[in-house]
């Protein structure tokens, strides 16, 4: 799958929850939305499952942002903690975006010298930079909306399946940090 195809797909994916879960709300639209959010998971399950083969951490990172963005769009702006939330996910996703392509430079140089050697600071040996944090902080805000009584059980299994990919991402970013810090 190419960039641009995952996140037209995550766009769709994201729009038709959202639009599935308004069905719910509405009297003579229960069957409709219900519909809609089924098929919205079922898309961004196999994109977020495809995502995860690939290893690629710019197509795991794509996908969360995207995902995320597209939600911070289609979320009511009455809801201040979830906007609030969301733009914090989008900014640490930007900074994970710039750590990735520093990363990918072959004329960037890095020193592991410049980083903490806490094993506090470190992901299986590597620092924890803005991509790390990024997907750290993520992960803890999946896991708690997977706490969220009444959630649906499609709606959990995309959940865990994003978490799930998590690891994915940074084990194929540690990939990138080896090579950075082998020059």
């Amino acid at each position: 799958m190419d960039t641009a195809g995952l996140v037209s797909k995550i766009v769709d994916a994201v729009f038709s929850i959202d639009a599935g879960r308004k069905g719910f709300a509405t009297r003579g639209k229960e069957a409709e939305g219900r519909i809609l959010y089924e098929d919205g998971i079922a898309l961004a399950m196999s994109v977020f499952k495809e995502a995860q083969t690939t290893a690629n951490p710019l197509m795991l990172l794509l996908a969360e942002s995207a995902y995320v963005t597209q939600e911070k769009q289609l979320c009511d702006k009455s809801d201040k903690d979830t906007i609030n939330s969301l733009s914090k996910a989008i900014e640490s996703f930007d900074d994970a975006f710039l750590a990735l392509k520093a990363v990918e430079n072959p004329h960037y140089t890095l020193s592991d010298d410049m980083f903490p050697h806490n094993k506090n600071f470190r992901f299986k040996g590597y620092p924890k930079d803005a991509y790390h944090i990024a997907f750290i902080a993520h992960k803890t805000r999946l896991q708690n909306i997977l706490r969220t009584p009444g959630l649906d059980p499609i709606e959990k299994a995309l959940l865990k399946q994003r978490i799930d990919n998590i690891p994915a991402a940074q084990d194929g970013y540690v990939e990138k940090q080896k090579k950075a810090f082998a020059n």
